[in-house]
This record gives structure tokens, C-alpha cells and sequence, in this order.
């Protein structure tokens, strides 16, 4: 299976990788605007809430590569993040458990947006207390044919919807279960239920 590194992707994406034997990450590809690469959907106090990574636009016409893709460090985006989490999920029943983590994680300096990438999907791997592994691409493919490839699941503009199972969420009792947040969420409000979450979810991929 091949897919995009992403920043606390959507559900969905870790549907796929937890119940992939082997996963491969695209790390060739040219950069695309609105995708899951530099943001994330977390339910906050009014509804479903955006949190951006900024990143450093070139003024060059050419395509970019989404490996060479800097972030923007003019902007304080950590402690926006950090404050937005907690503000959203310190009454759920797991964000104390995995707070220490997190806050480590966003106290990092990263200059390349993989790089971030790469260290979220290892702090969620932890967190789900998996030892799954991956491998990343060499080249760029259009297309492959004996892989799976679920590369499209990084667009955020997709308005493909999953029939997820309820779990219960901080405000559902003001807006309703919203599906296929970012995988926060869900570790958030279920913590070690969130693996078994996953692996029930793989007919809606496989």
C-alpha cells in the first residue's frame, strides 16, 4: 500500500495503515495545495476546526517537491495548535495520558514539512502502541499495478464520506458524532480501544 505522509491525517488513512502488510510512503510526488500534508480536523468547541501548518511559498513557477517543502516559521502555528488541543480534548477521558507527548512533540524544531510528517505518524504509532513499520518511495508512479495505492486519501477536498461507527465525542452532545477527524480525536476520546477502532473499520478500505 502506498499513501501520503500526513500531519495527524483523518481516520481513514489509519484504517488503511493499520490494516496494510506493508505500507509505503510517497515522498517523490510534487506538493499540492488544500491537502491533508500541512493541516488537521479537530472537534472543538464550535464544530469541526481547521488547524494549519504554514508553509514557505515560492514564488517560482515550477513544481515544488513536497520533500523540499519548508516551514514557515513566522508564525507561532505550535502554540495555536497546543492551545486549540487542549482547549478541545483535556475533558476527554485520554488527553491527559498522552499530553506529555504531544507537547513534546510540538516543542520540536522542524524546518521541512516531511520531516514533521514523519515524526507525527511515529508519535501516533506510539500512542497506538503498534510497531508497525514503513518504507518510503525512490520514484514517482502514476500509477501502480499490484500495490494498493490510497495516495487520494490526502486530499481534503474530498467529499467522500465513510460510515464510521459512533464513539463518543467531547461536544456530540451540542453538534453530533463527527466522522473521520483527525486520528486525535479518536485516540483522544477511546485511548487503547482506538487500535481494535481501526482494525473493525478495514471493510471500508479493503
Amino acid at each position: 500500500m502506498i499513501l501520503q505522509p500526513t500531519i495527524f491525517s483523518p481516520i481513514i488513512q489509519y484504517v488503511a495503515i493499520v490494516n496494510s502488510d506493508e505500507i509505503i510512503f510517497e515522498t517523490e510526488d510534487n506538493y499540492q495545495k488544500q491537502t491533508y500534508r500541512n493541516r488537521y480536523y479537530i472537534y472543538g468547541a464550535n464544530g469541526k476546526q481547521l488547524l494549519n501548518i504554514p508553509i514557505i511559498h515560492t514564488k517560482s513557477k515550477e513544481f515544488n517537491k513536497t520533500k523540499d517543502i519548508q516551514i514557515d516559521k513566522s508564525f507561532s502555528w505550535q502554540k495555536l495548535h497546543i492551545k486549540s488541543l487542549q482547549s478541545a480534548y483535556r475533558s476527554s477521558p485520554y488527553f491527559e495520558f498522552y499530553e506529555d507527548e504531544l507537547l513534546n512533540f510540538y516543542n520540536k524544531k522542524f524546518k521541512y514539512l516531511i520531516d514533521l510528517n514523519f515524526q507525527s505518524f511515529q508519535l501516533i504509532i506510539d500512542f497506538l502502541q503498534s510497531n508497525l513499520s514503513y518504507t518510503k518511495s525512490n520514484e514517482y508512479q502514476i500509477e501502480y499495478e499490484k500495490i494498493l495505492d490510497f495516495r487520494n486519501l490526502v486530499d481534503a477536498k474530498s467529499k467522500v464520506e465513510y460510515p464510521f461507527k459512533e464513539y463518543t465525542q467531547v461536544f456530540d452532545n451540542k453538534f453530533s458524532f463527527i466522522p473521520n477527524l483527525s486520528i486525535l480525536d479518536l485516540i483522544f476520546n477511546e485511548g487503547p480501544n482506538a487500535l481494535e477502532y481501526l482494525e473493525d473499520h478495514k471493510n471500508l478500505l479493503f
